[in-house]
């Protein structure tokens, strides 16, 4: 299931991008043919390319939150593979070694002091 929302979700990113590479600029010197768009109706288009680039953007924000959702869950106490492997490599540096004391003789008056 999340893999299939992934999918959805960058084919539905392409389609935005291709949304809104074909639209016309709304500023600069495109504008002043904007009266000439109206006489060919052309205006329709950019209301459809306008509603798509909308559309697309809120299927992109759902199917995000539902892949959120649908993010297989393995326990809140699992490690990732990263840290598997850091804490299996580092391991042995991190334990401490216990060198018994040998010939060494205690009396009971170095214990007073």
């Amino acid at each position: 299931m999340y893999t299939f929302l992934i999918i959805l979700i960058i084919i539905a990113s392409i389609l935005l991008i291709l949304a809104v590479l074909a639209q016309h600029p709304k500023s600069g010197m495109a504008a002043n043919f904007g009266a000439s768009n109206q006489v060919m109706g052309v205006r329709q288009t950019t209301d459809f390319l306008e509603r798509f680039t909308w559309g697309s953007a809120i299927v992109i924000v759902l199917l995000t939150l539902l892949a959120t959702v649908a993010t297989p869950n393995t326990g809140s106490n699992s490690k990732s593979v990263v840290e598997e492997d850091i804490q299996n490599t580092y391991a042995p540096l991190n334990q401490t070694i216990q060198v018994p004391v040998t010939g060494v003789e205690t009396t009971p008056a170095d214990s007073v002091k």
